[in-house]
Protein backbone atom coordinates (compact mmCIF):
# COMPACT_ATOMS: atom_id res chain seq x y z
CA UNK A 1 0.00 0.00 0.00
CA UNK A 2 1.53 3.61 -1.02
CA UNK A 3 0.47 6.42 1.28
CA UNK A 4 2.08 9.80 1.17
CA UNK A 5 0.92 12.72 3.62
CA UNK A 6 2.22 15.95 3.77
CA UNK A 7 0.64 19.08 6.16
CA UNK A 8 -1.80 21.79 4.53
CA UNK A 9 -0.88 25.84 4.92
CA UNK A 10 -2.94 26.22 7.80
CA UNK A 11 -2.98 24.35 10.83
CA UNK A 12 -0.58 21.63 9.62
CA UNK A 13 -3.70 19.30 8.45
CA UNK A 14 -2.44 16.11 7.81
CA UNK A 15 -3.30 15.43 3.75
CA UNK A 16 -2.68 11.84 2.82
CA UNK A 17 -3.03 10.26 -0.38
CA UNK A 18 -3.41 6.13 -0.37
CA UNK A 19 -3.52 3.61 -2.96
CA UNK A 20 -2.29 -0.02 -3.53
CA UNK A 21 0.51 1.42 -5.44
CA UNK A 22 2.45 3.55 -8.20
CA UNK A 23 0.11 3.93 -11.27
CA UNK A 24 -3.12 2.70 -9.13
CA UNK A 25 -6.74 4.25 -8.55
CA UNK A 26 -6.10 6.04 -5.22
CA UNK A 27 -8.07 8.14 -2.02
CA UNK A 28 -7.60 11.32 -0.94
CA UNK A 29 -7.88 11.79 2.93
CA UNK A 30 -8.52 15.40 4.43
CA UNK A 31 -7.83 18.06 1.68
CA UNK A 32 -7.32 21.12 3.80
CA UNK A 33 -6.11 24.55 2.99
CA UNK A 34 -3.98 25.08 0.41
CA UNK A 35 -2.85 21.18 -0.41
CA UNK A 36 -3.90 21.48 -4.26
CA UNK A 37 -0.49 21.95 -5.76
CA UNK A 38 1.39 19.38 -3.50
CA UNK A 39 -1.44 16.98 -3.90
CA UNK A 40 -1.21 17.58 -7.91
CA UNK A 41 2.90 16.09 -7.59
CA UNK A 42 2.60 13.80 -5.30
CA UNK A 43 -0.43 11.96 -7.80
CA UNK A 44 1.77 12.98 -11.05
CA UNK A 45 4.91 11.44 -9.18
CA UNK A 46 3.03 8.25 -8.25
CA UNK A 47 1.11 8.28 -11.25
CA UNK A 48 -2.04 7.62 -9.59
CA UNK A 49 -5.79 8.30 -10.48
CA UNK A 50 -8.29 9.76 -7.79
CA UNK A 51 -11.79 7.92 -7.44
CA UNK A 52 -12.76 9.56 -3.81
CA UNK A 53 -12.47 12.18 -0.88
CA UNK A 54 -12.71 10.65 2.12
CA UNK A 55 -12.93 13.09 5.06
CA UNK A 56 -12.60 11.96 9.26
CA UNK A 57 -15.01 14.32 10.26
CA UNK A 58 -16.39 18.30 8.88
CA UNK A 59 -13.85 20.69 10.10
CA UNK A 60 -12.97 23.13 7.93
CA UNK A 61 -9.02 22.90 8.25
CA UNK A 62 -9.41 19.02 7.11
CA UNK A 63 -12.44 19.85 4.17
CA UNK A 64 -11.69 23.10 2.91
CA UNK A 65 -10.65 22.15 -0.65
CA UNK A 66 -12.44 19.49 -0.98
CA UNK A 67 -14.47 21.25 -3.85
CA UNK A 68 -11.25 21.79 -5.92
CA UNK A 69 -10.09 18.43 -5.73
CA UNK A 70 -13.45 16.62 -6.34
CA UNK A 71 -14.44 19.07 -9.09
CA UNK A 72 -11.13 18.72 -11.03
CA UNK A 73 -11.56 14.56 -11.10
CA UNK A 74 -15.21 14.39 -10.64
CA UNK A 75 -14.98 12.48 -8.14
CA UNK A 76 -17.79 11.89 -4.60
CA UNK A 77 -16.57 12.98 -1.06
CA UNK A 78 -17.06 10.72 1.06
CA UNK A 79 -18.33 11.48 5.58
CA UNK A 80 -20.08 10.08 8.44
CA UNK A 81 -23.76 11.32 8.54
CA UNK A 82 -23.41 12.90 11.51
CA UNK A 83 -21.13 15.62 10.07
CA UNK A 84 -22.82 16.11 6.75
CA UNK A 85 -24.18 18.98 7.76
CA UNK A 86 -20.73 20.77 8.15
CA UNK A 87 -20.30 20.55 4.37
CA UNK A 88 -23.15 22.55 4.15
CA UNK A 89 -22.64 25.15 6.76
CA UNK A 90 -18.88 24.61 8.35
CA UNK A 91 -19.19 27.80 10.11
CA UNK A 92 -21.24 26.92 12.58
CA UNK A 93 -19.18 23.63 13.46
CA UNK A 94 -16.00 26.24 13.88
CA UNK A 95 -17.95 28.73 16.30
CA UNK A 96 -18.64 31.45 13.34
CA UNK A 97 -20.69 33.31 11.81
CA UNK A 98 -22.17 32.01 8.96
CA UNK A 99 -20.01 32.99 5.80
CA UNK A 100 -17.39 35.04 8.10
CA UNK A 101 -13.88 34.82 6.35
CA UNK A 102 -12.37 31.89 6.88
CA UNK A 103 -9.76 31.18 9.61
CA UNK A 104 -10.03 35.11 9.61
CA UNK A 105 -8.86 35.90 6.32
CA UNK A 106 -11.09 38.03 3.44
CA UNK A 107 -11.23 35.94 0.50
CA UNK A 108 -11.10 32.33 1.66
CA UNK A 109 -14.76 30.99 0.90
CA UNK A 110 -16.05 27.23 1.38
CA UNK A 111 -18.55 25.25 -0.75
CA UNK A 112 -19.44 21.47 -1.14
CA UNK A 113 -19.12 19.19 -3.64
CA UNK A 114 -22.30 18.02 -5.78
CA UNK A 115 -21.63 14.62 -4.96
CA UNK A 116 -21.50 13.75 -1.27
CA UNK A 117 -22.15 10.48 0.31
CA UNK A 118 -22.30 9.23 4.18
CA UNK A 119 -20.54 6.59 5.83
CA UNK A 120 -21.98 4.98 9.00
CA UNK A 121 -19.95 2.84 11.65
CA UNK A 122 -18.46 -0.29 11.01
CA UNK A 123 -19.38 0.14 7.02
CA UNK A 124 -16.55 -1.87 5.23
CA UNK A 125 -15.90 0.48 1.88
CA UNK A 126 -14.00 -1.31 -0.91
CA UNK A 127 -12.81 1.83 -3.31
CA UNK A 128 -9.87 2.06 -5.64
CA UNK A 129 -8.52 -1.34 -4.55
CA UNK A 130 -8.34 -0.86 -1.34
CA UNK A 131 -10.59 -2.53 1.91
CA UNK A 132 -11.38 0.14 4.78
CA UNK A 133 -13.42 -0.19 7.65
CA UNK A 134 -15.07 2.81 8.62
CA UNK A 135 -15.93 3.56 13.16
CA UNK A 136 -17.68 6.35 14.21
CA UNK A 137 -15.97 7.85 17.19
CA UNK A 138 -17.87 11.22 18.38
CA UNK A 139 -16.34 13.87 20.79
CA UNK A 140 -14.08 16.20 18.44
CA UNK A 141 -17.41 16.85 16.46
CA UNK A 142 -20.63 14.82 16.09
CA UNK A 143 -19.76 12.93 13.35
CA UNK A 144 -15.59 12.05 13.79
CA UNK A 145 -14.29 9.11 12.10
CA UNK A 146 -11.23 6.97 11.73
CA UNK A 147 -10.52 4.81 9.02
CA UNK A 148 -8.96 1.07 10.06
CA UNK A 149 -6.94 -0.24 6.53
CA UNK A 150 -5.97 -4.26 7.73
CA UNK A 151 -2.64 -5.10 6.71
CA UNK A 152 -1.21 -8.26 5.48
CA UNK A 153 2.38 -10.52 6.14
CA UNK A 154 3.96 -7.75 4.24
CA UNK A 155 2.02 -4.19 5.54
CA UNK A 156 1.33 -3.28 8.53
CA UNK A 157 -2.20 -1.88 9.79
CA UNK A 158 -3.07 1.62 9.74
CA UNK A 159 -5.27 3.45 11.29
CA UNK A 160 -6.23 7.20 9.83
CA UNK A 161 -7.35 8.48 13.23
CA UNK A 162 -8.15 12.48 12.27
CA UNK A 163 -8.69 14.06 15.02
CA UNK A 164 -9.36 11.58 17.42
CA UNK A 165 -6.44 10.53 18.45
CA UNK A 166 -2.93 12.36 18.59
CA UNK A 167 0.83 11.31 19.19
CA UNK A 168 0.29 11.94 22.80
CA UNK A 169 -2.69 14.11 22.94
CA UNK A 170 -6.57 13.67 21.68
CA UNK A 171 -8.37 16.15 19.55
CA UNK A 172 -10.38 19.02 21.59
CA UNK A 173 -13.61 18.89 22.64
CA UNK A 174 -14.81 22.55 23.54
CA UNK A 175 -16.07 23.35 19.98
CA UNK A 176 -19.62 23.32 18.88
CA UNK A 177 -20.99 19.46 19.00
CA UNK A 178 -17.67 18.48 20.81
CA UNK A 179 -18.47 16.16 23.74
CA UNK A 180 -15.43 15.22 26.26
CA UNK A 181 -18.32 12.67 27.29
CA UNK A 182 -18.35 11.27 23.58
CA UNK A 183 -14.39 11.37 23.44
CA UNK A 184 -13.97 9.37 26.80
CA UNK A 185 -16.51 7.03 24.95
CA UNK A 186 -15.16 6.72 21.69
CA UNK A 187 -11.37 6.14 23.16
CA UNK A 188 -12.68 3.53 25.24
CA UNK A 189 -14.80 1.23 22.72
CA UNK A 190 -13.20 2.14 19.09
CA UNK A 191 -9.34 3.00 20.21
CA UNK A 192 -8.28 1.05 23.09
CA UNK A 193 -9.79 -2.14 22.04
CA UNK A 194 -7.34 -2.13 18.56
CA UNK A 195 -3.73 -3.95 18.40
CA UNK A 196 -0.98 -2.54 19.88
CA UNK A 197 0.76 -2.39 16.60
CA UNK A 198 -1.71 -0.56 14.32
CA UNK A 199 0.07 2.23 13.23
CA UNK A 200 -1.27 5.62 13.73
CA UNK A 201 -1.87 8.77 11.27
CA UNK A 202 -3.45 11.17 12.89
CA UNK A 203 -5.08 14.81 11.51
CA UNK A 204 -2.44 16.80 12.53
CA UNK A 205 1.24 15.78 14.14
CA UNK A 206 3.50 12.96 13.45
CA UNK A 207 2.87 8.51 13.04
CA UNK A 208 2.43 6.92 16.12
CA UNK A 209 1.31 3.31 17.19
CA UNK A 210 -1.47 2.58 19.37
CA UNK A 211 0.66 0.41 21.61
CA UNK A 212 2.75 3.98 22.11
CA UNK A 213 -0.07 5.59 22.77
CA UNK A 214 -2.01 3.01 25.33
CA UNK A 215 1.46 2.92 27.43
CA UNK A 216 2.36 6.87 27.23
CA UNK A 217 -0.79 9.24 26.31
CA UNK A 218 -2.66 10.61 29.48
CA UNK A 219 -5.56 10.72 27.50
CA UNK A 220 -5.66 6.64 27.49
CA UNK A 221 -3.90 6.62 30.65
CA UNK A 222 -6.57 7.93 32.53
CA UNK A 223 -9.17 5.87 30.95
CA UNK A 224 -7.11 2.72 32.09
CA UNK A 225 -6.52 3.68 35.86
Amino acid sequence: MLIQGFPAQVAGTNCFVVAPGPGEQCLVIDPGVGVGDTLDELIAEHRLHPVAVVLTHGHLDHTFSVLPVCQARDVPAFIHSDDRSALADPWTGMGLPVGAPVFGVEGLTFAEPDDVRTMADNQRLDIAGLSFTVRHAPGHTPGSAVFSFDGDDSQESVLFSGDVLFAGSIGRCDLPGGSMQQMTRSLREVILPMDDDIIVLPGHGQQTTIGRERLSNPFLQDLKD
